[in-house]
């Protein structure tokens, strides 16, 4: 009478001991293996939006300098984690001194630029 009698499914196994079923060495490439897996999804994706959220930043600072400041001489963007207001995108506008001036916090994912069609009421 086997100890196996109860299970079946299990006759004929032979258990292997302490030994681990996979090597060391084998663990470790498989590791690597995943890691860089997960990099190489990861990183193309932060690169691509990182990418597109500068170059949305870049067009609407160019509009908010046009409508906010038309006497700049040119304007910068910047990705600020501290600073002045909200961490993130801000566009400066630079005057021919040299003097910048925040125009707008455009947060951590920018978008287009909101101009108001006709001046606001002030009632």
């Amino acid at each position: 009478m086997s100890e196996y009698d109860d299970e079946p499914e299990l006759s004929g196994y032979v258990p292997h001991g302490d030994r681990p079923l996979r090597s060391r060495a084998y663990m470790q490439v498989i590791r690597v293996v995943v890691v860089l897996g997960l990099i190489g999804l990861v990183v193309p994706g932060i690169v691509s939006a990182v990418g597109t959220a500068s170059s949305t930043a870049t067009r609407t600072c160019a509009i908010y300098t046009d409508y906010l400041a038309p006497q700049a001489v040119s304007f910068d963007i910047r990705f600020e984690l501290l600073g002045q207001g909200e961490p993130g995108w801000k566009c400066y506008a630079i005057a021919f001194n040299g003097t910048e001036t925040l125009l707008r916090s455009m947060g951590l994912i920018p978008g287009p630029a909101i101009i108001p069609s006709q001046p606001a009421d002030n009632t």
